[in-house]
């Protein structure tokens, strides 16, 4: 199947870059604050930046030390702003969909993926890619949203209220049919697949990483002052980081 290349959709590019572009959307207070604390020693590492999006994770790579550093995307656009936005002589960008990095001929001390593998149909395979283009003892580091998330049909999970308009809990369902979602995310028909808790990370360890850490990020305080509505995360996760090595 030809994988779905939403982020080169005119309507979508712009809605989603705006987004990011903001001060208090959840990447910028959850998901990339969690991830950068889990970075390893990347002094003189050769790094793989998987679905990089704009590059800016692959600027802060170099600029943490690596000595080679590869984003792939399949998005033509989003590699376009990289390559004018986050440019260095270390850094080579390739469009490239993530199902297709088994045919790399390279291997990587530290493979990184920030909100992109729940795009992957074929998360088996897709790990088992990863593993062969590790070294030994290298590094996995990925988030993507939470299965809590991904996992109702139609994409509408929502919070439910108390009287004075308090979130209280979060509905949702499905979470044990694993496959494709199609949702309205900007734009109609944007292809996702879901994966129970169990399944992504059995597919992992039999890929033959061990897990070493697993994350549903909370907000700190000063994410809380900066937006005082993300305590919703208490309630239920938007992400899941897990942070794996090569045995």
């Amino acid at each position: 199947m030809k994988p779905q290349n939403i982020f080169d959709n005119e309507t979508f590019f712009n809605s989603y870059r705006a987004l990011r572009e903001r001060e208090d959307n959840l990447n910028v207070l959850l998901e990339q604050p969690a991830m950068a604390k889990r970075i390893p020693d990347l002094i003189g590492a050769a790094v793989l930046d998987i679905g990089c999006g704009y590059g800016h994770n692959c600027m802060d790579f170099v600029k943490r030390g690596a000595a080679r550093v590869v984003g792939i995307d399949i998005s033509e656009k989003m590699l376009a702003v990289a390559s004018v936005e986050s440019a260095d002589d270390r850094i080579e960008y390739i469009r490239m969909d993530m199902s297709e990095i088994g045919g790399m001929n390279e291997k990587f001390d530290f493979i990184y993926s920030s909100l992109a593998f729940h795009y992957c149909e074929d998360f088996a395979a897709f790990t088992r890619d990863i593993a062969s283009l590790l070294k030994p003892n290298g590094i996995l580091l990925f988030s993507q949203e939470h299965p809590i998330i991904t996992a109702t049909v139609d994409g509408k999970g929502h919070f439910n209220k108390d009287e004075n308009g308090n979130r209280i809990s979060y509905t949702f369902s499905d979470y044990n049919r694993p496959g494709k979602r199609v949702i309205t995310w900007f734009v109609d028909g944007v292809v996702k697949y879901h994966r129970p808790m169990g399944v992504l990370l059995t597919d992992i360890a039999r890929a033959g990483l061990m897990i070493e850490e697993v994350c549903e990020p909370l907000p700190e305080e000063w994410a809380v002052e900066l937006l005082p509505t993300v305590e919703k995360e208490y309630i239920k996760a938007n992400f899941l980081i897990v942070k794996a090595r090569k045995l």
